[in-house]
């Protein structure tokens, strides 16, 4: 089907605001016509087929009160979703109670807006494939307001930035239909989250992947490739309350929060950056596997393994039951790097203790303190770990460890790795499960090295986030 374009020419920008990088693939004489008010808009929606592309000219446009932007019965295809985009990114700015609704609605791209309103846009669950793309969200400052709320499968959440809050509330929701289902197969990547700064103990998550009610239910979610900073609204950054998620690729700098698995089983951390915050890692729930993280220079506690005030959660809880934490059983934590936090490992004292996880091939260094301080633990299996530093070795099991120098060389991207003719270098010994690559992304080989870091004289493939790497501008 041929595209058509609703676009406006000309506008006086309400942001500094970067040309789309899309041209619109359509004859001058369809480019011509106007998009120039709210009520044009949706015009342009209600009429919209597959393929098409709806251009909001640059401005600022207040949706009145009692009013939105709907999408109603609008179903685009895999290959031609219906797209509603800014002129410039940026550049439309949309104020006022609500923006956009959607009621029954698939395969729609909502790219380029900054959004005001005082209310959360919300993705329901009689919605699929829904993506938000290179917008600028800063809602009212309202306290308890979430700003997204995911309820659709298969939504992509991708290149925004979630920025400046000073009150209780979450940047992203996820929850599903009904009181116990997940969305499913949600992808939220190359976002840029920064600058919540509520001082309140529980509240202010830039992520929550689901809520204790769903927490035995899959979401196959993966979050990846994501920048926080200055995230201080609550102790978790990304906090996951649900089952089979992904957790990857991550950069969390200088914020409060770490990753939680909160609760819910079964989930992957991998090759994520903490740097230079507060807390770290921390684990509850059962069947987890902890690989390639690198921790660093954290003034809490940055790998915590959870005791639980029940051994399991189960589907006959009652609602306060399911809100405690559960024990967290048969985690595989391998190849990461622990360097220079206040608390490098550590437990807890909650009546149920950890039980069966594998610590194995990770490096911990440390400079004050204990590298190792866990509370009761049965059948823990560790195995060819580093311990290095002045730190103490605390309460690690004899056997599971060696203390030598690792020789880490610090590089200008202030990430230590190993050098060469480090003793970590061919040493890890742990063959399951299988870990094909590092945090940088070089393969791991059959001789596999001791940490996060592979040794390797190549440039590295993955690196820890900037903003540049995020964001409505990114790649």
């Amino acid at each position: 089907m041929q595209r058509r374009t609703f676009l406006r020419g000309t506008a006086v920008a309400a942001l500094a605001a970067v040309p789309l990088t899309q041209p619109p693939s359509v004859g001058a004489a369809e480019a011509a016509a106007p998009v120039t008010s709210l009520a044009a808009l949706q015009s342009a929606i209600n009429a919209a087929a597959p393929g098409d592309r709806i251009v909001l000219a640059d401005g600022t446009y207040t949706v009145p009160s009692g009013g939105s932007i709907s999408v109603s019965g609008k179903n685009g295809t895999t290959d031609a979703p219906i797209t509603i985009i800014s002129e410039t990114r940026g550049g439309a700015v949309l104020q006022g109670e609500r923006g956009f609704v959607f009621t029954n609605s698939s395969n729609i791209t909502v790219s380029g807006f900054a959004f005001r309103q005082s209310t959360s846009l919300e993705l329901p669950a009689n919605c699929s494939r829904i993506r938000l793309t290179r917008n600028d969200f800063r809602f009212a400052d309202i306290e308890g307001l979430y700003w997204v709320v995911v309820r659709a499968d298969d939504a992509k959440i991708d290149r925004n930035h979630f920025h400046d809050k000073t009150t209780a509330g979450i940047f992203i929701v996820v929850d599903g239909p009904g009181s116990t289902a997940m969305a499913q197969r949600l992808h939220i990547f190359r976002n840029h989250f920064s600058d919540h700064s509520f001082g309140g103990a529980n509240g202010g998550e830039p992520i929550r992947l689901g809520v204790s009610g769903r927490a035995l239910s899959g979401a196959n979610a993966v979050v990846e490739y994501n920048l926080f900073e200055r995230c201080d609204g609550d102790p978790e950054t990304i906090s996951v309350k649900s089952s089979d998620n992904i957790i990857r690729y991550n950069t969390i700098r200088d914020s409060l929060g770490g990753i939680v698995l909160r609760h819910g089983n079964r989930s992957r951390v991998e090759g994520n950056y903490l740097l230079g915050g507060t807390d770290g890692l921390r684990l509850y729930g059962n069947d987890h596997l902890i690989v390639n993280n690198y921790l660093g220079g954290l003034s809490g506690r940055a790998l915590v393994i959870g005791s639980g005030t029940t051994r399991d959660h189960d589907s006959g809880e009652t609602t306060e039951e399911r809100r405690g934490n559960d024990a967290c059983d048969r985690a595989v934590i391998v190849h990461n790097t622990l360097l220079n936090n206040s608390s490098t490992l550590s437990g807890e004292t909650r009546e149920y203790e950890p039980r069966n996880a594998v610590i194995a091939d990770n490096l911990l260094v440390g400079s004050s303190g204990s590298l190792v301080a866990m509370g009761t633990a049965t059948a823990f299996t560790w195995q060819s770990n580093i311990l290095w530093g002045t730190a103490s070795n605390g309460n690690a099991p004899s056997g599971g460890y060696t203390r030598v120098d690792p020789k880490l060389v610090t590089g200008p991207d202030g990430i230590a790795r190993l050098s060469a003719g480090s003793p970590a270098i061919g040493a890890a010994t742990l063959g399951s499960p299988t870990v094909t690559d590092d945090i940088d992304g070089d393969a791991r080989g059959g001789a596999r090295d001791i940490g996060a870091d592979e040794y390797s004289t190549a440039p590295a493939l993955r690196h820890p986030l900037t903003t540049a790497d995020v964001g409505p501008n990114a790649a």
